[in-house]
């Protein structure tokens, strides 16, 4: 199971380079037409835009501030050739190096607004992206172009399909009459690992203590029982038969005290101390996950 979801998930990362590419290629071809000397600035600009897509996309998580970044510049990739049809926002001042998306999500989207949406001075259109209850929020006025209406685009479900890899947490998608939203989960690893732990190790030190304390008393109980009742035994053998049947008791009740040691210094001790390393193991793999 684990070596499918890891092929699928190689699989998705490797579908966004060509897809990045083509789509800029694209965009290209447009403006050497529109406007050769932003061509000329946007094949500058597309080099080192390239190179961070081929140094994240080998990644299963960025950082929002990374994200954020190279959203902008993408933005501003854009901005050279729709000029005053296209506005962002973006949020500002996020210095949370915990929060962490999917890399290139932010891309993608933007990608898909300028794909699916008018773009015209008549016609701008609006991006905003924004922080909002855990997630990372990419907005724009609707104008659909009327051919597209139905696509989703590779975009937008190769993010969605990397989430599902990644997180039990949904991207979500709010359509209405006049916006179109994607809700980006922001994924934090939990650092509890050590505060659970240490909690964890206290209880279990507590509970191992008093369960040593009590086998201890059990077994001393029980050695102090056999040095008094033994000897007594032995006496009133001696006084009142030839026979000494005292040894038959006092063997297997030995054995029992010799197994009762055993269990209380010995084996007893060590697999216990092993349950609990094995405990503390499975709540750390369990700590690490992406919420």
């Amino acid at each position: 199971i684990a070596g499918t979801a890891n092929a699928k998930f190689e699989s998705l990362k490797n579908q966004i380079d060509p897809h990045f590419l083509f789509n800029s290629l694209n965009v290209l071809s447009s403006l050497i037409e529109e406007n050769p000397d932003n061509a000329q600035k946007f094949t500058t600009s597309l080099s080192k835009i390239y190179r961070y897509v081929l140094e994240q996309k080998d990644k299963e998580l960025v950082t929002v501030q990374e994200e954020l970044a190279f959203a902008k510049t993408y933005m501003n990739l854009l901005k050279m050739r729709f000029e005053n049809s296209i506005n962002f926002t973006l949020p500002e001042n996020f210095d949370n190096p915990e929060a962490k998306v999917v890399p290139l999500s932010l891309q993608l989207l933007l990608e898909n607004c300028v794909k699916h949406n008018i773009v015209s001075q008549q016609k701008p259109l609006n991006i905003a992206i924004y922080l909002q209850d855990n997630f990372l929020v990419v907005e724009n006025n609707l104008q659909e172009k009327d051919t597209l209406q139905e696509r989703k685009g590779v975009g937008l479900q190769n993010i969605i399909n990397r989430y599902h890899l990644l997180t039990k947490r949904k991207v979500l998608i709010k359509n209405n009459q006049d916006k179109f939203a994607v809700h980006l989960p922001v994924l934090t690893q939990q650092i509890i690992q050590m505060e659970t732990q240490a909690s964890y190790s206290e209880n279990v030190a507590y509970e191992k203590a008093k369960l040593r304390v009590q086998k201890l008393k059990e077994f001393y109980g029980n050695l102090i029982s056999y040095c008094v009742v033994i000897p007594i035994l032995i006496i009133i053998n001696l006084n009142t038969s030839n026979f000494h049947w005292f040894w038959f008791p006092m063997l297997g009740w030995g054995v029992g005290l010799t197994i009762h040691a055993f269990e209380t210094f010995g084996y007893g001790k060590k697999w216990e101390e092993r349950k609990i390393n094995e405990l503390l193991e499975k709540q750390n793999q369990e700590s690490n996950q992406w919420k």
